[in-house]
């Protein structure tokens, strides 16, 4: 189950809609039989799409904004994820996989009859959080199997098991086979991620111009009024550029070109794909020291990783990235940071939620 808020499609919404093509695709290249439930207008070369008849634009208001109100209005989400699931029942599966972000996509996977783990793409959430105790409770009165709980990283496991247990980490490594990379000296920086407060664009080119180097942006307008309020006031600054989101093949073909890839996150970045895609394109990152990123970026070996809001001191190390070697980095992504190490972690993960016939499961 796709989240259904976007569709899955280039330009990628976001990274967990990256992810989710990614793990289809990989998991299908290994023999597996997946079939993808996602909105209107999704294609994941490769894999079977079911068009489950959601539009993504009828779910506009339920978009993720960190500090947004918890009060959303849950009739679009449950509406659109009661016609998912309605379609998810006309077929038989080992396993339901549920990547949406919204407490219906929990909810209502409750009492399905195969097994259903859900991974949790985003910080911890408290309508989430009571979804996955009710499906808890509600599996256990029937005699049922709990859902399996996946996070993308252990700092956002952390956070999860103060309100929710967690049975695997899954972080969603990137393609690395699919990157092209380059040792040579790039130029400028990039910074790719959506135009929202959390992703800190606006930061970036704070960065970059205090570094005195040029900077490209890439990323859909996902707040407007974030967009028009510290975007669009600094497009006009020397060197700056503001792309519209682009396929992944260009974000990375603009990030192999670059010197650096700056992410300074404004939140606790769950785990921070844009960094993980740089090193595979053999180039630094500079970063706040938030959330997973730390567990992506090898301080002082492939990139910097600096106090959050320290513009001063990330321009500093924005200069400093010639010293860090671009070889370096592509090896760290190949050996650390590869999709095929998540597709190993998703199988075994797979293999325990599902359990051998009358054998022990994850949650039992």
């Amino acid at each position: 189950m796709a989240p259904l808020v976007s569709a899955i499609r280039e330009p990628q919404g976001g990274g967990s809609q990256a992810f989710v093509s990614d793990l289809a695709r990989g998991l299908a290249g290994r023999g597996h039989e997946v079939h993808v439930y996602a909105a209107t207008g999704s294609r994941i070369p490769g894999v079977t799409v079911i068009d489950t008849g959601v539009d993504p634009g009828s779910l506009a208001a339920t978009l993720y904004r960190v500090g947004g109100p918890a009060n959303r209005d849950p009739a679009p989400a449950e509406s659109a994820f009661a016609r998912a699931y309605s379609a998810v029942r006309e077929d038989r599966y080992d396993l339901i996989h549920n990547h949406a972000f919204d407490a219906p996509a929990i909810s209502l996977a409750a009492g399905m009859d195969p097994p259903v783990a859900h991974t949790l793409h985003l910080p911890p959430d408290a309508a989430i959080a009571a979804a996955l105790g009710q499906a808890a409770r509600g599996q256990a009165a029937r005699g049922g199997r709990s859902p399996a709980v996946a996070c993308v990283s252990a700092f956002q496991a952390t956070l999860w098991r103060a309100v929710t247990r967690v049975d695997a980490i899954l972080p969603p490594y990137v393609p690395t086979c699919s990157v092209p990379w380059s040792d040579a000296a790039g130029e400028g920086v990039v910074f790719a991620g959506r135009l929202s407060p959390e992703k800190g664009a606006a930061e970036a080119i704070d960065i970059a111009q205090a570094a005195g180097a040029r900077i490209d942006v890439y990323g859909g307008v996902y707040d407007a009024g974030y967009a028009r309020d510290q975007i669009a006031p600094r497009r006009a600054g020397p060197g700056v550029a503001i792309h519209d989101g682009v396929p992944r093949a260009s974000i990375w073909a603009a990030m192999a070109r670059a010197a650096v890839v700056v992410c300074p996150a404004r939140w606790d970045e769950p785990f921070g794909m844009a960094a993980a895609d740089a090193q595979a394109c053999g180039t630094p990152v500079v970063a706040f020291r938030r959330g997973g990123l730390a567990e992506i970026v090898v301080d002082g070996v492939t990139g910097f990783l600096v106090a959050p809001d320290d513009i001063e001191a990330a321009a500093d190390s924005v200069r400093k990235t010639a010293q860090i070697s671009r070889a370096a980095c592509r090896d760290h992504a190949e050996k650390h940071l590869d999709l095929e190490r998540s597709l190993d972690a998703h199988e075994q993960f797979y293999r325990e939620v599902i359990g051998p016939p009358g054998g022990a499961t994850v949650n039992d």
